[in-house]
């Protein structure tokens, strides 16, 4: 199949581009300039793939958590990519794509990522059965469910497993904690991920869906208070 993925969701910015069996990727650690940089990437991509949007079969994105900003930047690509080309537009949670090379493995699979104030973004599954549930958690409450509810070893993976396991190996105990370096390929997650849904006829994103933040923005609390 021939596919664009955007993973936006953290500083490190990672596009790709699938034409059938041959896949180009390209990573930026460029912080918070991704503004800049996305829409100017994705053209340089699809050149590079020799692929234009109309030969596209779908089009596919991490929708969350994770940046405000990063995600609303590559949903608002890719819908306008979408709307002119009316390619579907496949969301993929950011926890689950990252996540995906080490569901096979016989561990508790523990994704996270920084969520800020002492808090991450994070789920847990062992063998796709859910431990804790997608959520904006504090490290003692990811701790009380996994000792609650899990008995094997654990896997720390995602963009921020080694800040999570500093915090967690007093609170754990009884089971030994693994990290895995993160992979900047979380495109092929994407892909993979996507591919599963297209097989079994799950839909695409409406127009109107939008990301997942589990939070609200800082503008939004300060709106608020």
């Amino acid at each position: 199949m021939k596919a664009l993925a955007i993973d936006s969701a953290i500083t490190q910015l990672t596009i790709a581009a699938k034409n059938d069996e041959h896949t180009v990727t390209f990573v930026y650690n460029i912080g918070m300039k991704q503004s800049e940089t996305l829409l100017p990437a994705i053209d340089a991509l699809l050149k590079k793939a020799e692929l234009t949007a109309n030969e596209l079969d779908y089009l596919t994105v991490c929708k969350g958590p994770g940046s405000f900003t990063g995600l609303r930047l590559a949903f608002a690509a890719l819908k306008a990519i979408e709307m002119s080309s009316q390619k579907p537009l496949y969301g993929i949670s950011t926890l689950d794509a990252y996540a995906y090379p080490y569901q096979k493995l016989p561990f508790t699979v523990l994704c996270a990522v920084d969520a800020k104030k002492d808090r991450f973004y994070a789920k847990a599954t062992k063998q796709n059965k859910t431990i804790l549930e997608e959520g904006d958690w504090e490290p003692e409450q990811i701790a009380d469910s996994i000792q609650k509810n899990s008995r094997s070893d654990i896997l720390i993976c995602g963009s921020d497993a080694a800040l999570l396991e500093t915090q967690l190996k007093e609170k754990i105990t009884g089971r030994k904690i693994y990290t895995v370096p993160f992979s900047i390929m979380t495109t092929d997650a994407l892909f993979a991920l996507t591919e599963e849904k297209i097989q079994k006829k799950e839909p695409p994103l409406k127009d109107f869906d939008g990301p997942v933040y589990l939070r609200a923005s800082e503008a939004e609390v300060k709106l608020n208070a």
